[in-house]
């Protein structure tokens, strides 16, 4: 029994050891294929983009691209993991030979975001985008009741997002909306229609909830600023002290 024993400790010694390195083996690795995979103006990969500006990443993997002959990304933009671009519902729709994507310079576009664009999709600077936000200027229609709504002809408008803006994760813009600068829109929401400058929207669809008055501020008034530290940190224990 005790030899048995002494001989199974060195192997399971020698598995952890293993595992350990095969694991930092697979991240280094991995690490160094996100790095390469990235793409970016001097290292375009196999996409032909209209224009990458300097210091624009997109990181690897890349979501589906295509049409990128057409989208224009400006500098110092940062195009998270899976985010998907494209010109036009499947690659080689006859839509013209004008930019249909345009986005600005700093502009942040979270883990699996779309951007889908027939008609222009205008993003401008330093608009930043939660995760999982969907924007598109083409959106199935339901106009003949008698044929299913997927192969009926998309209706399709402009979009355009002001520069400044923040778009919550998951929310989403239909066709048609064009957002003021510095608007924010709360996670979740589904956007359509014009929202004025400084203007906080929310819920599907969305609604004005906040708005920048020059002369008054916010109506309805934002609440105490907080930071990191800030608080009430009183505990209170039952039967005992504060």
């Amino acid at each position: 029994m005790r030899e048995g024993y002494g001989e199974r400790v060195p192997k399971q010694q020698r598995d952890s050891v293993t595992s350990r390195l095969l694991s930092r083996a697979v991240h280094r690795g991995w690490r160094w294929v996100r790095s390469t995979g990235a793409v970016s103006a001097g290292r375009p990969g196999p996409y032909r983009f209209r224009r990458i500006g300097a210091g624009t990443v997109l990181a690897f993997p890349q979501g589906t691209i295509f049409g990128e002959g057409r989208i224009e990304l400006g500098a110092h933009c940062i195009v998270g993991e899976q985010v998907t671009l494209t010109v036009g519902l499947a690659p080689g729709a006859p839509l013209g030979p004008d930019t249909a994507v345009r986005l600005g310079d700093g502009v942040v576009l979270g883990r699996g975001s779309h951007v889908i664009a027939d008609l222009p999709v205008t993003i401008g600077d330093d608009v930043f985008c939660g995760p999982y936000v969907y924007v598109t200027s083409t959106n199935h229609s339901y106009d003949d009741p008698h044929e299913p709504v997927g192969k009926q002809w998309p209706r399709s408008a402009p979009v355009e997002i002001g520069s400044g803006s923040w778009l919550g994760a998951g929310a989403l813009v239909l066709p048609g909306a064009r957002l003021g600068r510095n608007v924010v829109v709360a996670a979740g929401s589904v956007v359509r229609g014009e929202v004025p400058d400084h203007a906080v929207v929310a819920g599907a669809p969305a609604r004005i909830v906040r708005r920048w008055n020059p002369e008054s501020g916010w109506h309805p008034p934002l609440g105490p600023a907080r930071h990191p530290g800030d608080g009430d940190m009183t505990v209170t224990v039952t039967g005992g002290a504060t």
